[in-house]
């Protein structure tokens, strides 16, 4: 685990920031990956939307109640990360909202603590 999020640190050098009035506390970078999302007892897919060092948004084809613990995996890109190879991520953390359009669920949540399960 680590509060500053080194994996972000290269992905930083090409990012460009959101041009939104609302204040982030971390750059947003547009990934759209696939990722193995766990709550509870429950295991399904997902797709990220948008991925920062402290949150990620969601898509995917069930609701996710606001406040759940969850886990999920993501293999982040070795181009975007600056890495030979890509990096398989777990990462912990917690749902914020949920929110639903005609493509599925929207799930906002914290990105509360990570770990490399390949380099």
């Amino acid at each position: 685990m680590s509060s500053s999020k080194p994996w972000f640190k290269n992905v930083l050098s090409f990012s460009q920031r959101e041009k939104s009035p609302e204040v982030r506390c971390a750059v947003r970078f547009p990934l759209n990956l696939t990722v193995v999302l766990k709550t509870g007892q429950e295991e399904f897919s997902a797709t990220t939307e948008n991925v920062s060092a402290s949150g990620i948004y969601l898509l995917t084809d069930r609701p996710v109640s606001a406040g759940s613990q969850i886990a999920f995996s993501m293999r982040m890109p070795g181009a975007v990360l600056g890495t030979p190879n890509d990096v398989l991520v777990h990462c912990r953390g917690r749902v914020v909202r949920c929110t639903s359009d005609n493509n599925g669920f929207h799930v906002a949540a914290t990105i509360d603590e990570y770990t490399f399960a390949e380099h």
